[in-house]
């Protein structure tokens, strides 16, 4: 028999040090951003009402909270030396672009926390947490022990939590979690089908690729996930991205393409192979529904529209009724062609019903909409009455983390802000009581 089942979203909370550096290549609007002053007070409070405000539609929000930067651990493994004031200055003077990349808030992007896998699909029955490595970029790559103690702080007990460490680093396993990963199910408590989608054939160099910029995620990087996973390769599909579109920006599949429950929204050109990839799907989908694909055709989207409103790094969410609605950043509205597509498919599609906007410019500057922001996660009541309860958003914790971001956080950083060591310890003290706020434990490095 199915068991109760919910997705809970779980943002990433923008950090303190949030900053427009430019440095994730194949990101156009990361790119197109950098040396701009940032808000990271405005960006942390933008992505506080969004949470508040799906929370307050009557779904179930969480909370991940941002790494601990600049990073001073990192730093120091690379042979500087001193007192953290001593390491900034150093660094600021004689490798600045290091400084930067260490100083990176992209943590805030949760799609690329880690992949997991519900009890349902697990053959052992419990979830599976796989912290993404994201090794194709520096800055990142120094994400995931970190983000793996804030997984196991917030989903400790072991009876229905098991935590992986990152596949091997490198270019051959380069995994960017969730951002290349749907599952699709007809209840979120159901035998769901796991959709896997890839840049390249690490071990193939004859195998199509992206010749601009870098294909991110591995099938390699893929298959070993449901190996660790514990899951049915009968309900596990693989698909290749378009090598073209990721050399016009797409560089992960949140980017061209989203799904939830049954439904599949999708740019005509996301995949490689498209009509084999849906045929696929549906001999796979182990649900009693049918998969339902909506197709976006270039003439009506083209992809660098898509790419530049976000429109697919949208949230799809199901609603009591049982049709959907699409979270879309305010871009998707600024933008005409974007805009006049979105009007014509509420009206002419019972899929989805209803169309929200919501302002995250300073995430999107960065180069991440709303899709980019959540980690979605499926549990059921069991488990969601195991994890920490802290971290589930309520009125009185978006209250408190309001005040909490207004009391930290500065109103603009620009590249050459972050070589004050003010910064860490403003940085830090915020952290600290973070942590006092959501019952973490000492879960950061300075803690310890």
């Amino acid at each position: 028999m199915t068991k109760q089942a919910y997705e809970i979203n779980f943002d990433g909370l923008v950090g303190p040090t949030h900053n427009y550096a430019g440095l994730s290549v194949g990101n156009v609007a990361s790119l197109n951003s950098a040396s701009s002053a940032s808000n990271p007070k405005e960006g942390a409070l933008q992505g506080l009402d969004k949470m508040k405000a799906l929370h307050d539609m009557g779904f179930k929000q969480g909370i991940i909270p941002p790494l601990e930067r600049p990073d001073i651990h990192t730093l120091k493994a690379l042979g500087f030396r001193g007192t953290d004031t001593e390491i900034i200055t150093k660094v600021a003077k004689e490798a600045p672009k290091l400084l930067v990349a260490v100083s990176s808030a992209s943590s805030m992007w949760t799609a690329n926390a880690c992949t997991m896998s519900p009890s349902a699909d697990s053959q052992d029955q419990k979830v599976h947490f796989t912290p993404a490595n994201l090794s194709n970029k520096f800055h990142r790559s120094i994400e995931w022990k970190s983000t793996g103690n804030i997984l196991k702080a917030l989903f400790a007990d072991n009876k229905y939590f098991t935590h992986h460490d990152a596949l091997p680093s490198g270019d051959h396993f380069g995994d960017e979690g969730a951002a290349n990963h749907t599952r699709f199910c007809d209840q979120y408590g159901d035998v769901g089908l796991q959709f896997f989608v890839f840049g390249k054939y690490a071990f193939d160099a004859n195998q199509p690729m992206p010749r601009r910029f870098p294909a991110r995620q591995t099938f390699e990087a893929s298959q070993s996930i449901t190996r660790l996973h514990y899951l049915n390769q009968e309900h596990c599909v693989f698909a290749q991205q378009n090598p073209e579109t990721i050399d016009m920006g797409v560089f992960h599949n949140d980017v061209i393409a989203v799904g939830n429950g049954n439904v599949l929204f999708f740019h005509e050109q996301a995949f490689l192979n498209k009509q084999a990839v849906i045929n696929e799907l549906n001999a796979k989908y182990p649900g009693s529904k049918k998969l339902q694909f909506i197709e976006v055709k270039q003439q009506d989207v083209s992809v660098s529209d898509a790419v530049s409103s976000y429109l697919f790094n949208s949230q799809l969410l199901s609603k009591a009724d049982g049709s959907m609605m699409l979270i879309c950043p305010s871009e998707c509205q600024t933008n005409v062609h974007v805009n006049r597509y979105l009007e014509q498919l509420t009206q002419q599609d019972k899929l989805i019903s209803e169309v929200k906007i919501y302002d995250v410019k300073q995430s999107m500057r960065n180069g991440g909409g709303p899709a980019c922001l959540r980690q979605r996660i499926v549990l059921t009541e069991a488990e969601l009455q195991a994890m920490n309860q802290h971290c589930l958003l309520t009125p009185h914790l978006y209250k408190t983390l309001q005040t909490w971001v207004k009391k930290h956080y500065r109103d603009r950083i620009c590249e050459a802000d972050l070589a004050d060591p003010q910064l860490l310890v403003e940085s830090r003290r915020a952290l600290d009581e973070l942590t006092k706020i959501l019952h973490l434990g000492n879960i950061y490095p300075f803690q310890c």
